[in-house]
Protein backbone atom coordinates (compact mmCIF):
# COMPACT_ATOMS: atom_id res chain seq x y z
CA UNK A 1 0.00 0.00 0.00
CA UNK A 2 1.07 3.71 -0.37
CA UNK A 3 2.18 5.41 2.76
CA UNK A 4 5.37 8.04 3.01
CA UNK A 5 8.58 6.53 3.73
CA UNK A 6 9.49 8.33 6.75
CA UNK A 7 7.17 11.67 8.43
CA UNK A 8 8.17 14.21 11.30
CA UNK A 9 4.99 13.62 13.32
CA UNK A 10 3.08 10.45 13.79
CA UNK A 11 0.43 12.08 14.66
CA UNK A 12 -1.79 15.01 12.75
CA UNK A 13 -4.92 16.87 13.77
CA UNK A 14 -7.65 15.88 11.34
CA UNK A 15 -7.79 19.16 9.63
CA UNK A 16 -10.43 21.05 7.30
CA UNK A 17 -11.88 20.21 4.12
CA UNK A 18 -13.82 23.16 2.98
CA UNK A 19 -13.30 24.65 -0.22
CA UNK A 20 -11.77 23.89 -3.38
CA UNK A 21 -8.36 21.93 -4.68
CA UNK A 22 -5.64 25.37 -4.97
CA UNK A 23 -3.48 22.47 -7.00
CA UNK A 24 -3.66 18.99 -9.34
CA UNK A 25 -6.78 21.16 -11.11
CA UNK A 26 -5.41 20.06 -14.63
CA UNK A 27 -5.07 17.55 -16.60
CA UNK A 28 -0.89 17.72 -17.61
CA UNK A 29 0.21 14.38 -18.13
CA UNK A 30 -2.16 11.81 -20.07
CA UNK A 31 -5.42 12.41 -22.30
CA UNK A 32 -8.31 12.08 -19.80
CA UNK A 33 -8.73 12.37 -15.82
CA UNK A 34 -10.74 11.70 -13.56
CA UNK A 35 -11.88 14.89 -11.29
CA UNK A 36 -13.50 14.94 -7.58
CA UNK A 37 -16.65 17.00 -7.58
CA UNK A 38 -16.30 16.41 -3.75
CA UNK A 39 -14.34 16.63 -0.58
CA UNK A 40 -13.59 13.37 1.73
CA UNK A 41 -10.51 11.58 3.04
CA UNK A 42 -9.59 8.51 0.64
CA UNK A 43 -7.60 5.69 1.66
CA UNK A 44 -4.67 3.78 0.17
CA UNK A 45 -6.56 1.18 -0.09
CA UNK A 46 -8.87 2.99 -2.41
CA UNK A 47 -6.23 4.47 -4.63
CA UNK A 48 -4.67 1.19 -4.69
CA UNK A 49 -8.23 -0.54 -5.96
CA UNK A 50 -8.95 2.21 -8.20
CA UNK A 51 -5.56 1.64 -9.64
CA UNK A 52 -5.78 -1.91 -10.51
CA UNK A 53 -9.08 -1.50 -12.32
CA UNK A 54 -7.46 1.30 -14.30
CA UNK A 55 -4.63 -1.34 -15.16
CA UNK A 56 -6.29 -4.22 -15.54
CA UNK A 57 -8.86 -2.84 -17.56
CA UNK A 58 -6.03 -0.77 -20.27
CA UNK A 59 -4.14 -4.24 -20.57
CA UNK A 60 -0.71 -2.72 -20.80
CA UNK A 61 -1.57 -0.54 -23.82
CA UNK A 62 -2.10 2.57 -22.02
CA UNK A 63 -0.29 4.73 -19.58
CA UNK A 64 -1.79 5.10 -16.03
CA UNK A 65 -0.90 8.14 -13.90
CA UNK A 66 -1.26 8.71 -9.88
CA UNK A 67 -1.74 12.20 -8.86
CA UNK A 68 -2.66 11.71 -5.21
CA UNK A 69 -0.73 10.07 -2.47
CA UNK A 70 -2.23 9.24 1.29
CA UNK A 71 0.61 11.41 3.15
CA UNK A 72 -2.02 12.23 6.34
CA UNK A 73 -2.38 9.33 8.72
CA UNK A 74 -5.71 8.55 10.51
CA UNK A 75 -5.69 6.86 13.93
CA UNK A 76 -7.83 4.46 15.72
CA UNK A 77 -8.66 3.58 18.70
CA UNK A 78 -9.12 -0.30 19.80
CA UNK A 79 -12.96 -1.75 20.09
CA UNK A 80 -14.33 -1.51 23.21
CA UNK A 81 -11.91 0.80 25.03
CA UNK A 82 -13.92 3.48 27.19
CA UNK A 83 -13.33 7.15 26.17
CA UNK A 84 -10.14 9.53 27.46
CA UNK A 85 -6.46 8.09 27.50
CA UNK A 86 -5.71 9.91 24.84
CA UNK A 87 -5.70 9.70 20.73
CA UNK A 88 -5.35 6.52 19.50
CA UNK A 89 -2.65 4.61 17.26
CA UNK A 90 -2.26 5.39 13.95
CA UNK A 91 -3.82 2.70 11.66
CA UNK A 92 -3.87 3.75 7.93
CA UNK A 93 -2.89 6.76 5.71
CA UNK A 94 -5.35 8.65 3.64
CA UNK A 95 -5.17 11.45 1.06
CA UNK A 96 -7.23 14.60 1.91
CA UNK A 97 -9.10 15.43 -1.69
CA UNK A 98 -11.18 18.43 -1.92
CA UNK A 99 -13.20 19.61 -5.04
CA UNK A 100 -11.55 19.99 -8.42
CA UNK A 101 -8.72 17.52 -8.15
CA UNK A 102 -7.63 15.58 -11.13
CA UNK A 103 -6.98 12.19 -8.87
CA UNK A 104 -6.05 9.73 -11.84
CA UNK A 105 -5.13 10.62 -15.65
CA UNK A 106 -5.00 7.61 -18.94
CA UNK A 107 -3.61 8.50 -21.54
CA UNK A 108 -2.18 6.43 -25.02
CA UNK A 109 -5.28 4.55 -25.38
CA UNK A 110 -8.94 5.53 -27.57
CA UNK A 111 -10.89 8.18 -25.88
CA UNK A 112 -13.82 5.69 -25.58
CA UNK A 113 -11.77 3.33 -23.66
CA UNK A 114 -10.10 5.77 -21.13
CA UNK A 115 -13.65 6.64 -20.23
CA UNK A 116 -15.04 3.47 -19.41
CA UNK A 117 -11.51 2.68 -17.65
CA UNK A 118 -12.30 5.69 -15.74
CA UNK A 119 -15.87 5.00 -14.90
CA UNK A 120 -14.00 1.62 -13.90
CA UNK A 121 -12.12 3.29 -11.44
CA UNK A 122 -14.57 5.91 -10.45
CA UNK A 123 -16.74 3.14 -9.09
CA UNK A 124 -14.18 2.17 -6.23
CA UNK A 125 -14.24 5.79 -4.76
CA UNK A 126 -16.62 7.29 -2.06
CA UNK A 127 -17.08 10.73 -4.15
CA UNK A 128 -18.39 11.67 -6.65
CA UNK A 129 -16.40 12.31 -9.94
CA UNK A 130 -16.72 13.19 -13.28
CA UNK A 131 -14.13 12.74 -16.35
CA UNK A 132 -12.21 15.47 -17.75
CA UNK A 133 -10.24 15.70 -20.63
CA UNK A 134 -6.62 17.95 -21.27
CA UNK A 135 -7.21 21.47 -22.93
CA UNK A 136 -5.10 21.07 -25.92
CA UNK A 137 -4.48 24.93 -25.63
CA UNK A 138 -0.84 26.41 -26.00
CA UNK A 139 0.05 28.57 -22.59
CA UNK A 140 1.81 31.68 -23.05
CA UNK A 141 4.40 32.88 -20.59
Amino acid sequence: MLMPKRVKHRKQHRGRMTGTASRGQFVEFGDQGLMATESAWITDRQIESARVALTRFTKKGGRVWIRIFPDHPSTKKPAETRMGKGKGAPDHWVAVIKPGRVMFEIGGIPPESAKKALGLASHKLPIKTKIVERDRTIKVI
